[in-house]
């Protein structure tokens, strides 16, 4: 069965703006949405809505979340899987417990999610915790037999800049649409 699928990097985020202005860590672990960010949410909106969309898949990363119930809120399914969460190498990539999430967003269910869900071992002096290059390669094969294997034929996945550089090739722009299909 022929499956479309489409990939949305977050909007902008608060690490995003920082890391413009200064090229370091801004130590804004699970970082939201800019005030630009909001306003890409709000102008890809129609756009995404457009998308042929049975589900979509966000990761747990707030960022993510923002924009994933921004741009589809009430339109669609929403679920969250963290298979396809950022590579984690800043403090932006730690996430919070699925607890604090389900609180902010009370219509997404994350009881489904380990606590922590993300990369947690041998922290730095900051508390940041890099993700080994082999765990990264491993979820980014994974993630196209996962995907590949829902029942669901219209796909919208939400996710983030350096997942989606290793999984095809360039780093989409924030809110962008990119139809991808899986070698």
């Amino acid at each position: 069965m022929a499956k479309t699928i489409h990939l949305i990097r977050h909007a902008q985020s608060t690490f995003n703006a920082a890391w413009i202005e200064a090229a370091a860590d801004p130590f804004h672990f699970d970082a939201r949405l800019s005030p630009l960010g909001l306003r890409q949410v709000e102008e890809a909106r129609s756009r995404a809505r457009a998308l042929p969309c049975d589900v979509v898949i966000t990761t747990p990363l707030t960022r993510a979340l923002q924009t994933a119930t921004g741009l589809f809120g009430d339109h669609a399914r929403i679920e969250v899987q963290c298979l396809h969460r950022e590579w984690q190498e800043h403090s932006c990539d730690m996430g919070r417990s699925p607890k604090l999430l389900a609180r902010e967003f009370p219509g997404l269910a994350f009881d489904h999610l380990d606590d922590p869900w993300w990369h947690h071992e041998d922290p730095d002096a900051n508390g940041v915790v890099i993700e080994p290059t082999d765990s990264l390669h491993a979820r980014l094969a994974e993630f196209p037999r996962w995907v590949m294997a829902r029942p669901e034929t219209s796909i919208v996945v939400v996710g983030h800049g350096a997942f989606f550089s290793h999984l095809i090739g360039r780093v989409p722009a924030n809110c962008e649409i990119v139809a991808w299909q899986p070698a």
